[in-house]
């Protein structure tokens, strides 16, 4: 209990400033007493606590006296605390009441250091990147997740289809990886209908994304709005609010148009482009991307998930320009269709073709061993280690990161921890 009220003293808490301010007003009072009654009863606590210091110690020495009194200032701030304390629960439990409990002080102290984290802009798509946003939230809230709208799949290209509206499924996972709710609201936005009716297939989250932004009039406006609903530390924002389409000119020549078909095309990618090319930006991505302190590139799928963004009129630029670390996570084994036999620097130099040769400055690579029988398990799907070509990657005129960055067990996930420590490490060291 002691120690708990200790915690409203940590550094950054504000709470310091407060509490000082209380105790001049406390002694303000205390003077004010005295005046009003002339000093008499004053002088008669005092009589008494000379006393009480004589019969414990058989000395009218000043010394005892004056730690008679500097006790009696403890437990004056002691109760001052308390107080406050109490007072703040008070008003807490009627406005949150899910947070009114003892953790109150450790979600206050929580906020404060977040909010003082480095501004990380992260820019991707897919699973990877809500894995890497569910590691980063916890070591800064200044953190701003630029999302594809390129997915023209599931859900998401229904909706995109049926409504007219950007594919609303990164955006969704974006926002449950920064959101600090509770886990039914995460399972809620999560929940996929079943049966055979047109909601099948259709996340609940999705449809809520839908809804708010018809109700708003603006997807950006529907994040912002959705982003209070799920309590998200950081802002998610779609590269654009135009509907676009991904489409891939292969090496042989041929065009696969959509971002679904193209890993299904089995074929040698050139390069990507969107239709219609000239895509405009949504401006708060690009003044995210401008602001910054550090601007993560994926991990995620190359070509559909990290390209698109990149494709996005004034994005590319922007991250060239910038004055930010850029840094890009690698993915851990290649992708079918997408990526076979590319090594680290083959990843680099697409995204590099892509957006500018300055659009990278370190890479992050995971150098855990795979075990043989994993290997032998992604075999089958057709996806394998990417080899870390060091020299190569040098001489692209990269920085080169080594670390852990997979969960244990018997996948190769990322792990978003190892990934956030990563990244964080890069940014602080430099």
């Amino acid at each position: 209990m002691h120690l708990h009220l200790l915690k409203w003293l940590y550094p950054g808490m504000k709470m310091k400033r407060w509490l000082f301010l209380f105790a001049v007003g406390v002694m303000i009072i205390s003077l004010g007493i005295a005046v009003v009654f002339n000093y008499k009863y004053i002088d008669h606590i005092e009589e008494a606590i000379f006393r009480t210091v004589y019969l414990w110690t058989g000395s009218y020495d000043y010394t005892f006296t004056a730690i008679a009194g500097f006790l009696m200032v403890l437990v004056g701030l002691a109760i001052m605390m308390v107080a406050a304390r109490l007072i703040i629960r008070s008003v807490i439990a009627v406005i949150l009441p899910s947070n009114s409990s003892d953790r109150l002080v450790d979600l206050i102290y929580e906020k404060r250091k977040l909010g003082k984290g480095p501004a990380v802009t992260v820019v991707g798509g897919g699973h990877g990147l809500s894995v890497l946003l569910r590691g980063i939230k916890e070591a800064t809230s200044n953190v701003t997740a630029v999302v594809t709208v390129a997915d023209d799949g599931g859900s998401s290209g229904r909706l995109r289809e049926d409504l007219g509206i950007i594919p609303p499924g990164d955006l969704r996972n974006c926002l449950i990886a920064l959101a600090d709710t509770e886990p039914l609201m995460e399972k809620l936005f999560q929940y996929r209908f079943g049966g055979k009716s047109e909601l099948s297939g259709h996340s609940f989250g999705n449809l809520f994304i839908a809804a708010m932004t018809e109700v708003t009039g603006d997807v950006e406006t529907a994040l912002k709005q959705s982003s209070k609903v799920l309590a998200v530390k950081g802002r998610v924002l779609p590269a654009s609010k135009e509907s676009v389409r991904l489409d891939a000119i292969m090496e042989d020549g041929s065009v696969v148009c959509g971002e679904s078909k193209i890993p299904l095309a089995k074929k040698k990618i050139h390069r990507v482009k969107l239709f219609p090319e000239h895509v405009e930006a949504v401006q708060s991505a690009l003044d995210a991307i401008r602001d910054t302190s550090a601007i993560v590139l994926g991990p995620g799928s190359l070509y559909t998930s990290i390209m698109p963004n990149l494709l996005v009129e004034g994005i590319g630029d922007a991250i060239c320009r910038s004055k930010a670390v850029k840094i890009y996570i690698c993915n851990v084994m290649t992708q079918p269709g997408e990526t076979d036999g590319y090594t680290a620097s083959m990843h680099v130099k697409a995204i590099m073709d892509h957006a500018g040769r300055n659009a990278i400055d370190y890479v992050i690579v995971n150098d855990t061993p795979v075990s043989a029988e994993l290997q032998a398990k992604y075999a089958e799907g057709g996806a394998y280690p990417v080899e870390i070509d060091e020299k190569e990657l040098k001489a692209l005129g990269v920085g080169v990161i080594r670390a852990d960055l997979v969960t244990g067990g018997d996948a190769l996930h990322h792990d978003p921890q190892k990934l956030a420590d990563a990244v964080m490490r890069v940014i602080l060291n430099l």
